[in-house]
């Protein structure tokens, strides 16, 4: 059953069309509702959007288009936290759930919106899944360039996000979510994270006095902005291609201003408040990703300052990709780290910031230049002179800085280097697992790592002591939530890397 809910015929957002409303799941909070809808907006010519002004316009003058929106939110809205979470889906699949919701053992894929742990649900988040991308769902205005070919207003997917957002946090009629939101966040994922970049640089985070997000969660976007004021020509968008190993020097994606501080500066002319940032990179998105010109720009190879509204995580050993399977076309099995409860313990510092709670300070790499190391993905002909940093790794592969989380700081394997082939995207966003040997026996010739019995000469009791330990120093730090620190001390109980201790029968004496 279609529900219609027309608007009034002022608004950025015209229509929100109900098209399904289904039994989401039951948690902490009360039952939660996953409604599909298509929402229609409309713009005016005079948008700072390329092509736009030469799209065809409706008898008010204003250009018009429609988008997919998903919502997965409290059955009744006003019994959630008041927190809207924007979800920028990745090439068309949400992010939400595999950043924030995924179990440990088995990770939620990008693009699903299964339940998982529940966590997002059970604190209360309203989630909003907006689509933007050209191919994946929107309809935005075509218009013709000088030759008669045929281009998409492709940046009518910033002014999407910002107006169905702003739209979702008002108290008119026909928002399923009137009166119940009082902040809003945005999280990005590797491209959309790119977005959202784009998205504060462009002036999007603001529509006349309106803010349209109090935070930006900025997650594993290494060093690129999204070049989506580009019109392109379908069917697919100008957003999709990333730099990579086979394409070092693609433009439109790493340029300047690289910083979070030159951002800023940028960004602050524009806008009469600017956003909570927190930003969080894996491993892997420094060999691969160029994350490092974040931190140090084009130009040199020292921190430059952070902005007031930023705090930087980098995550020790992670991949890219939170998955546990191997891909076909891989050499080794990925990584192995799971960054799931790192993120989830930023997000919540992002809405304690916003509500006027000092976050954690930011949590860095060391870093050092490895020029001829094939795995890392070297600065581009067009930077002449640009040297891009990787982190610094100790003798086991592993780098003890930033948030070392506790598979990382109590280690029984290296987590620091890339998939192969490098020219395959999965591959080389997957990382590597790479286990110590258990005894000198069983280590291979080539390997020179310490072994676990005498890495931990006390065996899985030591082990254990020490999961613990590091534990309760992240939790202390905010970097960690207690809820998995619980989860992760059980999985360290349970692996099978060590041999539990065996209890002597009553009365055994040792044989001669």
């Amino acid at each position: 059953m279609t529900l219609s809910l027309p608007l009034v015929a002022a608004a950025a957002i015209t229509e929100f069309a109900i098209k399904s409303t289904l039994p989401y799941g039951d948690f902490a909070v009360g039952k939660y509702l996953r409604i599909e809808a298509e929402v229609s907006g409309e713009l005016s010519p005079a948008e700072p959007i390329p092509g736009l002004d030469k799209a065809p316009r409706n008898a008010r003058g204003l250009v018009e288009y429609r988008t997919p929106v998903t919502l997965i939110i409290p059955e009744s809205p006003r019994s959630g936290n008041g927190n809207l979470l924007v979800d920028v889906p990745n090439r068309g699949r949400p992010i939400t759930h595999g950043l924030y919701n995924s179990p440990r053992a088995r990770p939620l894929a990008i693009g699903s919106l299964d339940q998982g742990n529940g966590f997002l649900q059970n604190r209360g988040w309203s989630v909003a899944v907006v689509h933007w991308e050209q191919g994946e769902g929107p309809v935005f205005p075509i218009f013709s360039d000088d030759k008669g070919g045929k281009l998409y207003a492709e940046g009518v997917g910033f002014a999407a996000v910002r107006d169905i957002t702003l739209f979702l946090r008002d108290a008119r009629t026909g928002n399923p979510l009137a009166g119940a939101i009082e902040r809003t966040y945005a999280v990005g994922y590797s491209q959309t994270g790119r977005f959202l970049k784009s998205f504060l640089l462009n002036g999007f985070n603001q529509l006349d006095d309106k803010t349209v997000f109090d935070g930006l969660h900025i997650t594993q976007a290494g060093a690129g902005q999204l070049p989506l004021l580009a019109a392109g020509p379908g069917p697919g968008s100008v957003a999709w291609q990333t730099p990579g190993h086979s394409e070092p020097e693609l433009r439109g994606v790493h340029e300047e201003p690289f910083t979070y501080g030159d951002l800023m500066k940028l960004a602050q002319t524009k806008y009469r408040k600017l956003p909570r940032v927190v930003v969080n990179h894996a491993y892997n998105d420094y060999l691969g990703g160029r994350a490092a010109l974040t931190r140090t720009g084009a130009k040199g190879i020292a921190d430059l300052p952070m902005p007031e509204n930023v705090r930087m995580f980098d995550i020790s050993g992670s991949p890219h990709i939170n998955g546990r399977d191997k891909n076909p076309e891989c050499t080794e099995a990925p990584g192995q780290i799971d960054w799931a409860p790192a993120v989830r313990a930023q997000l919540v510092a992002l809405d304690e910031w916003v509500q006027g709670k000092t976050p954690p300070a930011s949590r860095l790499f060391d870093l050092e230049a490895r020029l001829n190391d094939p795995e890392v993905f070297q600065a581009p002909n067009f930077l002449a002179g640009t040297i891009v940093l990787v982190p610094k790794r100790d003798i086991d592969g592993n780098a003890m800085s930033g948030v070392v989380l506790p598979d990382v700081a109590v280690p029984i394997a290296s987590h620091g280097y890339m998939n192969a082939p490098l020219t395959v995207m999965v591959c080389r966003q997957s990382g590597t697992y790479r286990p110590f040997a258990q005894t000198t026996a069983d280590r291979k010739p080539d390997d020179t790592r310490v072994t676990l019995d005498m890495r931990y000469p006390g065996g899985i009791n030591e082990y254990l002591t020490k999961i613990r330990a590091a534990t309760r120093a992240l939790v202390a730090e905010r970097l960690l939530l207690a809820e998995d620190a619980v989860v992760i001390e059980n999985a360290a109980a349970e692996n099978t890397a060590f041999t539990p201790t065996t209890p002597r029968a009553r009365g055994a004496t040792t044989a001669r």
